[in-house]
């Protein structure tokens, strides 16, 4: 028995390598033109099998024709990562920003995974920003912080202002609206540079600070070696002491306690920051400032209900919610959030259009889903079938889902009804701009910044369906419902607008000066 486990596991060690030399063989290779033209048509087969709003913003004859136009653009082989770069821009003009194309990247062992993991390459500290059409270095998590505020010049010879260009041809707002091209290029630079270039060890960068022009080169080092440096030039270390059991007892309780801070806040290692913050802004607890950087990782409700009590006790008169860079995420934090903004009862959102009347297994049963998740997948899949069944109604020949959030709901007993100010911009996106939706249409908030890269009108999301295509082995990820607020806007396809348009500069950025929040904070002591 004991020979035949560790005979499996040779097995399934062995095929895991030979599947990562197969994929890393194939997406290098060059596809023949009739494998390209037969990825692309299994493509749009699969969006408009699964996405209910293929054509919102763009007619069925246009899109047939982009999607033919890209065929007859393909007149010789090319490898996966040339067919991304032609294929990405067309699925764009979908104009639905939670339709993806990946690029084909190398895949690694686990062995290969593991040594990769004591490495870092030091472009990866770097957190871009795209300002007065020019790309900055907004911070870093590196040491060297004498390059904040210095503009890319170009990236391995090629111009940075060329590489923007090209990289916002590759992902689509929602709709018409043009803010998020320029946030998300530079919150997402390094990404797309990744998709571009692929692995790298090394890579120069020139840099323009006021009339300084200087190269940097950026590698991959070991964290190892690193630290071994650090260590060599420190001074020694002193013995440990020897600590008593009181003490141990009391580390174990802080450790404790601060691990369910971190599930509360969200916390995010790799920037050593927090998803949610809240604090007061001044000494008499007059403004009260709540930093929301996503909708996503850890345990909301306590966090909320915390804020929203304290919001309360001290008889707060003006919050300032922050949603700006706030990509989007989970429906239900949302809702939550909005039941202490709210003071009447409300409908978070409608039911949903599906294109199926099963699209949770949809969702779960996917080419790119592992096999043992399949197996999984196939034994649950009675039941998903009855709880889809059961909640899916058919009206005017379209199916809807409906989720618990398009109950009717009271707002929550700590409902805050002071004076509310919401900050947003080009990368409130998803579920930011749903809640942004509902405080907006019942004019509950004085909205500060720029158009909001999600649409008013809402977006297709909730659940996704991540397909590989045959040849080329790319991915792309498609929403599967239309998630919207009962409220709608003309015409469609924009985002929520700011009352005041605000739009920070290069020099307040370099002066440390928040844009938004100093209009924000004028205005609340004149109204004071």
């Amino acid at each position: 028995m004991k020979k035949l486990f560790w005979v499996v596991i040779i097995l399934i060690l062995v095929s895991s390598c030979h599947s990562v030399k197969k994929y890393n063989e194939q997406i290098t290779a060059l596809h023949s033109v009739e494998d390209l033209h037969h990825d692309i048509d299994e493509l749009y087969k699969q969006l408009k099998r699964h996405h209910p709003k293929l054509y919102q913003y763009i007619s069925k004859s246009d899109l047939e024709f982009k999607f033919d136009s890209l065929k007859k653009s393909i007149t010789k082989p090319a490898t996966s990562r040339e067919f991304y770069k032609k294929l990405a821009p067309v699925v764009t003009n979908v104009k639905q920003g939670h339709i993806s194309v990946g690029s084909a990247n190398k895949a690694f062992t686990k062995k290969e995974h593991k040594q990769l993991l004591k490495k870092k390459f030091e472009f990866y500290d770097l957190d871009f920003e795209y300002l007065e059409n020019k790309l900055w270095i907004k911070s870093t998590r590196g040491k060297d912080s004498t390059i904040i505020g210095s503009e890319v010049v170009s990236i391995d010879g090629e111009p940075a202002s060329k590489l923007v260009n090209t990289y916002k041809k590759r992902f689509a707002s929602d709709g018409y609206n043009t803010t998020l091209y320029n946030r998300a290029v530079g919150k997402a630079f390094s990404n797309l540079y990744y998709r571009d270039k692929g692995y790298l060890d090394s890579l120069e960068i020139t840099f323009k600070n006021k009339d300084s022009i200087f190269i940097k080169t950026f590698r991959r080092i070991s964290k190892e070696e690193k630290k071994n440096k650090a260590d060599s030039v420190s001074v020694k270390k002193a013995e440990p002491k020897k600590v008593s059991k009181a003490k141990k007892k009391a580390n174990k309780l802080a450790k404790k306690k601060k691990r369910k801070a971190n599930k509360k806040y969200g916390f995010i290692s790799k920037r050593k920051h927090y998803t949610r913050n809240f604090s007061f802004i001044g000494k008499d607890s007059a403004v009260a400032f709540m930093k929301l950087r996503s909708f996503t990782n850890g345990k909301y409700k306590k966090f909320y209900k915390e804020s929203f009590a304290k919001l309360d006790a001290v008889k707060t008169n003006y919050l300032v919610l922050d949603l700006r860079d706030n990509g989007g995420g989970r429906i239900a934090e949302i809702e939550k959030l909005y039941s202490y903004l709210t003071n009447i009862d409300y409908q978070f959102i409608t039911e949903s259009e599906v294109n199926s009347r099963i699209p949770f297994l949809k969702f779960f049963m996917s080419n790119t889903t592992p096999n043992s998740l399949k197996v999984l997948g196939g034994l649950l899949s009675p039941f998903v079938i009855v709880q889809n069944v059961l909640k899916v109604k058919k009206k005017d020949r379209k199916f809807y889902y409906k989720l618990k959030e398009a109950k009717i709901r009271q707002p929550n007993p700590l409902n805050y009804q002071g004076k509310l100010y919401v900050l947003i911009n080009g990368n409130s996106f998803s579920a930011s701009s749903l809640l942004s939706t509902h405080l907006k249409a019942t004019k509950r908030a004085t909205f500060v910044g720029e158009e909001t890269g999600g649409a008013f009108n809402g977006c297709v999301a909730g659940i996704y369906k991540v397909y590989q295509l045959p040849s080329s082995k790319l991915k792309i990820r498609m929403g599967l419902m239309q998630i919207e607020a009962p409220y709608r806007q003309e015409p469609d396809g924009y985002g929520i607008k700011p009352d005041i348009e605000l739009v920070p500069t290069v020099k307040d950025r370099n002066e440390n000066i928040d844009t938004e929040l100093e209009w924000v904070l004028t205005d609340i002591d004149q109204t004071k």
